[in-house]
């Protein structure tokens, strides 16, 4: 079973992982440095399941510049396209911090299940950082608004902690968290709820083939299709539109 796990540096994602996985497999970094640009795969187990879990990072504008930013995407679709080949992804897992939440919240939510995956993939969010709450639980019963006022709509939602090396209670709701996200992965990519996702003649890939044409010097086919559909779908700014249309362009020619 295939996982992505996005979201922005420092959210936790590497963390998340070594969680899931019940001992240390993915490096994680402290001084919140990009250190996932291309993106990282480890294979876990757990309830008597393997698991393929891609490490990827999101959108964090306007924190990068604009060639990181674009960098970003176009790393998202790679993964995207590379997994799309090798039959499909089962859950989308969108890891965010407690007290970080910005717009970048959406165009994450928007490039990863709507424009890369057409929203044919299940997606379930991990809330990270909640070590201090009494009851983690109740962080999302404050602030569960935010997602709905970003349109953002989720399968199911898990409040945690991925803060290892701790004692006492929050060594105990370490290992709550652990519990807590399992299941939520299992639920969602338990057989019979839902195939994996294969691209197929999906948005993206009908997008590709529309460029190729363009390429080819087709002339019914205009970059701004292109731009127009970036900037509605997935937030983007214009001019990064612009940039990312010409680098799929290069991708495809």
């Amino acid at each position: 079973k295939t996982i992505v796990v996005f979201g922005e540096t420092g959210a936790g994602k590497s963390s998340l992982i070594n969680l899931m996985a019940g001992k240390e497999v993915a490096k994680t970094s402290p001084d919140m440095l990009r250190c996932t640009m291309q993106w990282k795969d480890y294979t876990i187990g757990f309830g008597g399941d393997s698991y393929m879990v891609f490490d990827t990072i999101g959108l964090e504008e306007p924190q990068l510049g604009i060639k990181e930013y674009l960098e970003s995407v176009e790393n998202a679709y790679k993964l995207i396209k590379e997994l799309d080949k090798k039959g499909g992804i089962d859950l989308l897992l969108f890891c965010v911090r407690a007290g970080k939440l910005t717009a970048t919240l959406q165009s994450n939510y928007r490039l990863f299940h709507e424009f890369l995956c057409e929203k044919k993939v299940p997606i379930v969010l991990a809330v990270t950082n909640l070590e201090r709450e009494k009851r983690m639980e109740d962080w999302w019963l404050r602030n569960h608004g935010i997602f709905d006022k970003y349109q953002i709509q989720v399968c199911g939602h898990a409040c945690i902690t991925a803060a290892n090396r701790m004692e006492g209670r929050q060594k105990a709701l370490y290992e709550e968290s652990r519990v807590t996200i399992r299941n939520l992965v299992e639920e969602f990519t338990a057989d019979g709820q839902k195939k994996a996702w294969k691209g197929g003649d999906g948005l993206f890939v009908s997008l590709m083939r529309r460029l190729k044409e363009l390429v080819a010097g087709t002339p019914h086919v205009k970059r701004n299709d292109l731009v127009s559909r970036l900037t509605k779908r997935c937030s983007v700014s214009p001019d990064v539109a612009k940039q990312l249309a010409n680098m799929i362009r290069q991708d495809v020619g």
